[in-house]
């Protein structure tokens, strides 16, 4: 994948665990709350029982350790040793005297909370205060368990939707990326076969529809050759495209001849160069150099360094193709203003800038994805590719192949 579609891939995969995240702990606070809810309505629900079994009682005496009592009968007021100061809450034992109705209610006493449960039994109130300071602070510890447990499931969702969501849409990024870049290299590769063949079409159609004589027939018969084979060699570049687009899909390599595909390449640009006074030098050896590939996908190398460096040729552009060992060396040189420094780390990015003059008008922006093309046949025939300078002083890019 290209920097822009690992930036976007990124993204989504950020997206997608921030709201996988957000899910898992919107459900925890959820689960959390309804916890929460259950234990202290259990606490107070216990709480009201033990006040309630309180009240009961003959004598403060006899009250649970943890339960303050006040018993009013007949004009007295008894209550529990060490009763808080600030209770019991005479009002409510007035009010309970007076309607006979039992009331509940919370006292604050000395900065503590307390549970105060007062009825009236047998012609007497009685009043239970209990403290809720230990089933407050169990609430907290339960409340701090919860959030400790809560954020450690957070950050384990946000790791776990990181690497879940990663898996389900590289897929999806990898064929977009394919999509894309198949779109590319299609652009860039049909755009001069297609110049090539609607150029042949106007000049056969204006032969035949030239006033006075006719073309004679070997004339139309070679601009309708010419329209075949240019039909051909669409044909050949879209299977190829296809076949490289998807490395899934297996190639038919067979023996090439490296001389021969590169001859064929250079007169195709023959008359480019003319157009622009350059000359185009080759130096083919005499004896075959085989090497085993697709004779389209090599072409393609052949004609986009070819096309590269005469858009930035000054004079001259050298094919060569030679052997050292057993590989095959395929170099396209010029002597235009050459690669600037440092760039043969990213030479064959896609869409990276490279000469000095790219992008000036009448220079093309071929080397933004020309080689990148050219690295990815060189790689799927095992091969490899590199920059270096021309003695020209320009730029020469090498593709080094195995020999078949």
């Amino acid at each position: 994948m290209t920097t822009r579609d690992q930036s976007e891939f990124r993204r989504a995969v950020t997206r997608l665990s921030i709201q996988f995240t957000a899910l898992i702990v919107a459900i925890l606070a959820l689960m959390g709350g309804l916890l929460y809810s259950i234990v202290t309505t259990a606490a107070s629900e216990s709480d009201n029982r033990k006040m309630a079994a309180a009240t009961l009682v003959d004598s403060p005496r006899d009250a649970p350790l943890d339960v303050f009592v006040a018993i009013f009968n007949n004009g007295q007021l008894a209550v529990s040793r060490n009763m808080p100061a600030g209770l019991p809450d005479t009002s409510a034992i007035s009010r309970v005297l007076a309607s006979h109705r039992s009331e509940t209610g919370t006292s604050e006493v000395g900065g503590r909370s307390y549970a105060v449960l007062t009825a009236f039994h047998d012609g007497r109130v009685v009043q239970a205060a209990l403290d809720r300071h230990e089933s407050q602070e169990e609430a907290d510890r339960l409340v701090l368990a919860m959030s400790t447990t809560g954020a450690a499931a957070a950050v384990l969702a946000a790791l776990v939707s990181v690497w879940m969501a990663g898996k389900a849409l590289r897929p999806l990024a990898e064929s977009l990326a394919l999509q894309r870049r198949f779109v590319a290299d299609a652009s860039h590769e049909l755009r001069t076969p297609l110049t090539l063949l609607s150029t042949r079409a106007q000049v056969l159609r204006r032969k035949l529809t030239r006033p006075g004589a006719g073309p004679r027939p070997e004339e139309v018969a070679d601009g309708v050759k010419g329209i075949v084979d240019d039909a051909k060699l669409l044909t050949g570049i879209l299977d190829d495209l296809l076949i490289s687009a998807d490395p899934r899909a297996a190639a038919d390599y067979g023996p090439v001849n490296l001389g021969s595909i590169g001859a064929g390449a250079a007169a195709l640009a023959e008359a480019e160069a003319q157009k622009r006074s350059i000359l185009l030098e080759t130096k083919f050896p005499s004896v075959p150099v085989t090497v085993r590939g697709s004779g389209v996908s090599l072409g393609r190398v052949f004609t986009a360094l070819i096309s590269n460096s005469l858009d930035h040729a000054k004079s001259t552009v050298t094919i060569q193709v030679s052997t050292q060992g057993r590989e095959a060396v395929i170099r396209v040189a010029d002597d235009g203003p050459g690669f600037p420094p440092g760039f043969d780390t990213r030479a064959f990015e896609r869409f990276a800038s490279s000469r000095a003059d790219a992008g000036k008008e009448g220079v093309s922006r071929h080397y933004g994805l020309g080689l990148a093309l050219v690295a990815e046949i060189a790689t799927l025939h095992k091969g490899r590719v590199g920059i270096d300078s021309s003695p020209a002083g320009g730029a020469a890019v090498e593709v080094t192949l195995p020999l078949a």
